[in-house]
C-alpha cells in the first residue's frame, strides 16, 4: 500500500468508508476505530509524548489558548479522550462556568475519568457520545473543540453539523487535527517517520503495532487544511481561520457559529 494514499479519496464502493487505507463497510468503522481505541487507552498519553517528542503539549496549548474560554462559559470538549483539553478548559471557565468532557469509547472516559480524578479535577460530567449525533440541546456551549479525533469519525460532515448545532450564536468551534505538511521535503520526512518508527513504538510500548499502523493511514486520508475549511463552512460556520503549527503536520480551524 502507498505511503501516500491521497487523502480524501472517495470509498470504493457506495456504503463503504476509509478505516485508514481499507475500504470497509461504513457500519464496521466505527466497531474498528473502538477497538484502536480500547486496545491503545492505557498507554495512549505516554505514546502521545514519545510519537510527537512532546509537542502535542504545544499544539494543545496553542488550541487551547486560541479558543478563549473565559469565565462563566460552556464548554464541550468532544472526543475529549483523557482530558488534556478539559483539565485547562475547568480552570479557565472556573466555578461559574462547565466544562463537559464526551468521547465515544468508554475505555478512553476511563481513562480520563482517572487522569482527571488524579490532578485534582472534579465537577466535570464525562459522557458516552458519538460526534455525529451529541445529545446536547441546540445552542447550549460557548465553545466546543474537538482535537485529533474528528479524522476517526465515520461521517464528518454529520459531526461538523452536530457541534455546530450545539453552539450558541457567537460560538466558535475549534478543531485540532493532523493535516497536510506544506513543503514536500517536510512531507518525505514525515512518511518515512509514520510508516517506519510510528509501528515500531506502537509494537514494543503498547504491543499494538496495528493500531499505530491505522494511525499514519488515517492521518492521510484526513482532509487537508482547504478542505476541511470548507466542510467546516458547508456545515454553516463562518470566519474560518486555519492555522498551521510544525510545518502543517498539524493545524487548527476555528469557525463561529454567526446565525
Amino acid at each position: 500500500m502507498s505511503e501516500n494514499n491521497p487523502a480524501g479519496k472517495a470509498p470504493d464502493q457506495p456504503g463503504h468508508t476509509h478505516f485508514g487505507y481499507e475500504s470497509v463497510p461504513t457500519a464496521e468503522k466505527q466497531k474498528r476505530v473502538a477497538g484502536v481505541f480500547t486496545s491503545v487507552a492505557g498507554s495512549y498519553d505516554i505514546m502521545n509524548d514519545l510519537m510527537s517528542f512532546g509537542v502535542h503539549r504545544i499544539w494543545k496549548r496553542f488550541a487551547i489558548d486560541l479558543a478563549g474560554v473565559r469565565p462563566g462559559e460552556r464548554v464541550l470538549d468532544v472526543a475529549g479522550g483523557t482530558g488534556d483539553l478539559t483539565r485547562e478548559f475547568a480552570r479557565l471557565a472556573g466555578p461559574r462556568g462547565q466544562v463537559i468532557l464526551t468521547d465515544i469509547n468508554a475505555a478512553m472516559l476511563n481513562e480520563g475519568r482517572r487522569a482527571l480524578a488524579d490532578r485534582g479535577v472534579v465537577g466535570v460530567p464525562l459522557v458516552q457520545a458519538n460526534a455525529e449525533k451529541l445529545p446536547f440541546a441546540e445552542a447550549s456551549f460557548d465553545c466546543i473543540t474537538i482535537s485529533f479525533g474528528l479524522r476517526n469519525v465515520t461521517d464528518k460532515d454529520a459531526a461538523l453539523r452536530s457541534m455546530k448545532r450545539c453552539l450558541k450564536p457567537g460560538g466558535r468551534l475549534l478543531v485540532l487535527e493532523f493535516s497536510k505538511p506544506q513543503s514536500e521535503l517536510l512531507g518525505k520526512v514525515y512518511d518515512q517517520y509514520s510508516f517506519r518508527l510510528l509501528p515500531l513504538m506502537g509494537q514494543l510500548v503498547a504491543r499494538d503495532a496495528d493500531s499505530y499502523r491505522y494511525l499514519a493511514e488515517s492521518i492521510r486520508m484526513h482532509p487537508d487544511q482547504e478542505t476541511l475549511k470548507g466542510m467546516m463552512q458547508d456545515a454553516g460556520l463562518s470566519r474560518v481561520q486555519v492555522y498551521n503549527m510544525t510545518g502543517g503536520i498539524v493545524a487548527v480551524h476555528r469557525g463561529f457559529r454567526l446565525d
